[in-house]
């Protein structure tokens, strides 16, 4: 399966919160819509938003992913820290391509199977992953399951993706030959998606998880300090 690549677009009070947004194009970008268009004209089809101040439960920028959403210039994977059927619906009655599943879809099984049987291949569950082992609540507590295990339960949900973070819990840095390992397996056990959160600083980086049967890998705007946008874009962006 071909690797795409999905850039990322981080929101804070209702303007990109990552200092790098728009370095990749020359341009300094705070508005959202335009940076989601940015990564549009840099040839990507698929971006995706992080609304931080709902993540961080100190807001939310709901009104502005809807019209991110609308705006149509790229597809979008909205991580809005979810909370209910309704969050998804009006997300997805927008345009959004996919919606993003954080923490109450791994504590909360009843909920998730139903959202999934709701809504078939559009929602994806995000979880961070420290020794294999699922983490939550910003690195705080780890749960007694081991990531193959979530997978396994997640196996029979009509999921569109599982998105994994590395094991370091920085999007940034190089991963490891386990991390890639661990990802290689969940590729192999799982019908649905897997996806990726950061780790790739050079090409090759990117060619390693498309070589393992990663189906997609979210990038920060750091990541294009490194990167020229267009060159990942021919290769990655599907």
């Amino acid at each position: 399966m071909p690797l795409l690549a999905i850039p990322s677009i981080e929101i804070r009070a209702g303007v990109c919160a990552d200092p790098h947004a728009g370095a990749a194009q020359g341009l300094g970008i705070s508005d959202p819509i335009a940076m989601a268009r940015a990564w549009a004209s840099s040839g990507f089809r698929r971006v995706h938003v992080r609304d931080l101040d709902a993540i961080s439960c100190r807001g939310s920028n709901a009104d502005l992913l809807e019209d991110m959403a609308r705006d149509g210039a790229v597809e979008l994977q909205i991580d809005a820290s979810i909370q209910s059927g309704d969050q998804i619906e009006r997300l997805l009655d927008a345009g959004a391509a996919q919606v993003v599943l954080g923490p109450r879809a791994i504590e909360e099984t009843e909920w998730t199977i139903g959202v999934a049987g709701a809504y078939p291949g559009l929602l994806v569950v995000e979880t961070d992953v420290r020794e294999r082992r699922v983490a939550t609540r910003g690195w705080v507590r780890n749960l007694p399951l081991d990531i193959s295990d979530l997978a396994a339960e997640l196996a029979v949900l009509p999921l569109g993706g599982l998105l994994i973070s590395p094991s370091t819990g920085i999007a940034e840095i190089a991963r490891t030959p386990s991390d890639l390992n661990l990802l290689e397996d969940l590729a192999e056990t799982c019908d649905f998606a897997i996806l990726a959160c950061g780790g790739v600083a050079t090409m090759n980086d990117a060619r390693a998880l498309e070589h393992r049967g990663v189906a997609g890998v979210v990038l920060d705007a750091a990541a294009f300090v490194s990167l020229d946008p267009r060159i990942v874009a021919a290769e990655f962006a599907g």
